[in-house]
Formats: structure tokens, C-alpha cells, sequence
């Protein structure tokens, strides 16, 4: 039985969903489908790669994440199949997996081709590569054919990826970044807990948080609370609220880190 994992822009309101399962479930019926989200913004690429770096080693080896945020709906991108550490992605190359090759380097990359296996009894379409290209590659991949077939062995250095600025260290402080807004408002940085003294300060969009705590309901409702989220990461966050709206914040605002002064 094989795994294929659902990643997509798609939404649920208009089927859309529906018909890469269908799609899935009629080439590979043993398959397990497991949505992992649909509500990613459209063509939000950033986003994408951070949800698939969260998910990617939870499931085991041989898993098929199938991940489709497409920018245009198609263009001069690339579709390929990647194998990295024991599992599978099949989508556009347009730098969903950057976070995950940071990780861990791809050891084959093979460019699919523009309709695999097409179906003549159906209709194709240029603009819905994820029903009539990506399904139907992930499916072929869980029934047990060969990478091979399905696309152009390509060198894995190619693989599009967007930059990922680190954060920095002054002293004894550090400068980050937000890197991800959860739907909660939490502001997700790219500072790691090692980095964080449980009495830091932390300064972001104009206001202090004074010291770490372990919970959301370490503070009152309403209030700003700095912590270390489940990422292994510092958030800021508001109790009952948004930390993004309370702040004014958006993806790639500044955050600084420092010890707490006498």
C-alpha cells in the first residue's frame, strides 16, 4: 500500500480536489490519500515549501507527496519527479521543495513529460496539470512503474529553489525573520530555540516581548507571548488574537533577539 500526500492551492469549493482524487484512486485504487492542505494562498510557493518541510519525514519511506501550487497554471515551468530521502515528490519544479533539499540533497531528479499515459477517452487541459500530469505521474509511481517511464533523468543541482535568508548574529543578539504566518496570526521566525535565552527580549513591528514562556496561556487574553513553537522555532503570538494583525507584520518583517539587560 503506498501513500500519496495532497498539497495544493486548490481549495475545496469547487471540486477541484475531488477530481485529482478521482483521478489518483482510478489509476492507483490501493492507495492511501492524505490531505495535508488546500487552503495554501494561490500560487503562494513560499508557503507551500514551509507546510511540505513541516510534513515531509512524518510519513515513511516510499510516501508520494503530491504537491501542485503553480504560478500561471502551467507556462515554461517544468514538472518533476524527485526522490529524496527515501520518498517521492511529484509536482511543478518552482521552488516548493526549497526547504526540504535543505535537508536533505535529491538523489534523482527525472523531468516528467507534458501528458503521461494520457487517457484519449477524456479530455486533457493545458491549465489543470494537476489532475491531467501530477495525479496521473504520482499515481503510475504508487501502481509500481519505474521513474523511468515517466520522464528525463535531470541533473538534481537544477531543481529551482528561492533564497532562504539566515539569521544573523551580533554579539550576543541575533536578527531573524518572519518566515511564516500561521492562520492563527502566530509569527513563525527563522530563529532556533538554541539561539533564545528563556529571559530574552525580543523586539518586532515596534514592541517588546520580555522573557520566553512554555504555553499561549502562560499570558492573558489579548496579550503578546514570545515561546518556542512546536517548528523548534521562536513565534510571537497574541493570546485569543492575532499576532500579525496586532503587529502590523507581514512574511519577511525583522525580528531581533537579545538578552535581558540589568
Amino acid at each position: 500500500m503506498h501513500f500519496i500526500t495532497l498539497l495544493t492551492d486548490f481549495g475545496t469549493a469547487d471540486g477541484f480536489v475531488g477530481e485529482v482524487k478521482g483521478e489518483l484512486l482510478t489509476r492507483a485504487p490501493g492507495a492511501t490519500l492524505i490531505d495535508i492542505g488546500h487552503d495554501i494562498r494561490p500560487g503562494d510557493v513560499i508557503a507551500a515549501s514551509w507546510a511540505l518541510e513541516r510534513i515531509w519525514d512524518r510519513f515513511p519511506e516510499g510516501t508520494i507527496h503530491l504537491v501542485v501550487i503553480d504560478p500561471g497554471g502551467g507556462g515554461s515551468r517544468r514538472g518533476v519527479i524527485a526522490h529524496i530521502a527515501g520518498r517521492w515528490y511529484v509536482g511543478p519544479d518552482n521552488g516548493t521543495l526549497t526547504r526540504v533539499l535543505g535537508h536533505h540533497e535529491a538523489e534523482e531528479v527525472r523531468e516528467l513529460e507534458v501528458a503521461p499515459d494520457p487517457d484519449p477517452g477524456r479530455p486533457s487541459s493545458r491549465t489543470f496539470h494537476g489532475r491531467d500530469v501530477f495525479a496521473p505521474a504520482a499515481a503510475r509511481l504508487a501502481a509500481g512503474d519505474s521513474p523511468a517511464v515517466l520522464g528525463t533523468l535531470r541533473d538534481p543541482a537544477e531543481l529551482v529553489r528561492f533564497a532562504t535568508p539566515a539569521p544573523v548574529r551580533h554579539g550576543d543578539s541575533v536578527r531573524g525573520s518572519v518566515t511564516h504566518i500561521d492562520r492563527f496570526g502566530n509569527l513563525v521566525t527563522d530563529i532556533p530555540a538554541r539561539s533564545l535565552t528563556p529571559s530574552a527580549l525580543i523586539e518586532i513591528g515596534g514592541e517588546v516581548v520580555s522573557g520566553l514562556r512554555s504555553t499561549y496561556a502562560s499570558v492573558e487574553s489579548d496579550a503578546l507571548v514570545a515561546l518556542v513553537g512546536s517548528t523548534g522555532m521562536l513565534e510571537i503570538s497574541v493570546r485569543d488574537g492575532s499576532a500579525a494583525e496586532r503587529l502590523g507584520v507581514e512574511r519577511g518583517h525583522t525580528v531581533y533577539a537579545r538578552p535581558e539587560r540589568d
